[in-house]
């Protein structure tokens, strides 16, 4: 168990105490207090977060649609490599400030967020297909407007 009482003693047996901790003591160290503070149901639903983590990080790295995203000083493109020229005529594709949203694509009511990594602007949105591959620029948006903030007063 952890010397608590070693610990705050003096401040000679902290720091020798301090120099001698190791990562892995501290590990167990908290998982032991968090098994036995935690009722048994605080403990699925922390486990739950760590799956759900999981199982996010798996289905980005699937990523059905294979989009590549490219940002320039300018502009935004995203390129989406299409399997069927049918595809063209049943997709919808949407976007906010900040991301790009792909319908029906590869299969009817599919939906895929694309993350932006800049904001871009609502209009003068471009979209070229070529080679079996749709392309998507989009124009960056740089807000110029900023404020200052008076902090001579704290």
């Amino acid at each position: 168990m952890f010397p608590f009482s070693s610990l705050f003693s003096s401040s000679k047996n902290q720091n020798s105490f301090l120099k001698n901790l190791q990562q892995n003591d501290v590990q167990s160290f908290i998982e032991k207090v968090f098994t036995e503070v935690m009722p048994n149901n605080m403990q699925d639903v922390m486990n739950q977060g760590a799956v759900k983590a999981k199982e996010s990080g798996t289905r980005t790295a699937e990523n059905p649609l294979q989009a590549n995203v490219l940002e320039t000083h300018s502009f935004i493109y995203i390129r989406i490599p299409i399997q069927d020229e049918s595809w063209l005529k049943q997709m919808k594709i949407y976007h906010t400030s900040n991301q790009s949203i792909i319908h029906d694509i590869p299969n009817e009511g599919d939906k895929h967020n694309i993350p932006l990594p800049a904001l871009v602007r609502k209009k003068g949105t471009f979209v070229q297909y070529k080679d079996n591959i749709l392309e998507i620029r989009f124009q960056k948006h740089s807000d110029l407007n900023y404020s200052e903030i008076d902090i001579s007063e704290l």
